[in-house]
């Protein structure tokens, strides 16, 4: 599964995304892959390739519905299935499918479960445009959201400090 960037640029490109988007999934990357490096747990590969094409689908559409929408199109295209996942849990720190059904999306799980998948979602909510911000930065932005939505970022940056720190 190992691709350079220039193979997922040209798959960002081909599905629309513009190029703050790229810029943004190129942010959220090295973010991931700054935490996964620490543990020498996670799959790095799966990490790169999920982290980069998390915001395919806001070549299709910039609301809530951009995570199911690239998962759609990263299933269609081949993408391995671990990497559609990482697509369509991202958002925020995943939605339930209750949650989901509220929003007029479809009713599926979107909880990131993974290690993986908990990694970039984290590393998503830290990046804003391409620069990272503190979580507390993130939670001051999350106001609107309910409490519940902000204790789950709260609980899944706690991971995400619990690996990078963790001894490899």
């Amino acid at each position: 599964m190992h691709k350079d960037d220039s193979y997922y640029d040209a798959i960002l490109k081909e599905a629309g995304c513009s190029g703050r988007v790229i810029a943004h999934c190129h942010a959220v990357r090295d973010l991931s892959l700054a935490y996964a490096d620490g543990s020498g747990v996670f799959d790095r590969d799966l990490v790169n390739a999920g982290a980069l094409l998390h915001d395919i689908g806001r070549g299709v559409t910039h609301s809530l519905h951009h995570a199911q929408a690239g998962a759609e199109y990263c299933r269609n295209a081949g993408m391995p299935p671990a990497v559609a996942l990482i697509v369509e849990r991202h958002t925020g720190a995943g939605l339930t499918s209750d949650e989901c059904t509220l929003l007029r999306l479809l009713p599926i799980n979107c909880m990131p479960q993974t290690g993986e998948e908990k990694l970039v979602a984290n590393a998503d909510n830290l990046v804003k445009g391409n620069v990272e911000v503190s979580i507390y930065g993130r939670l001051e932005s999350a106001l609107s959201l309910n409490r519940r939505i902000k204790y789950r970022i709260y609980r899944l940056w706690l991971f995400g400090e619990q690996v990078r720190r963790s001894p490899a």
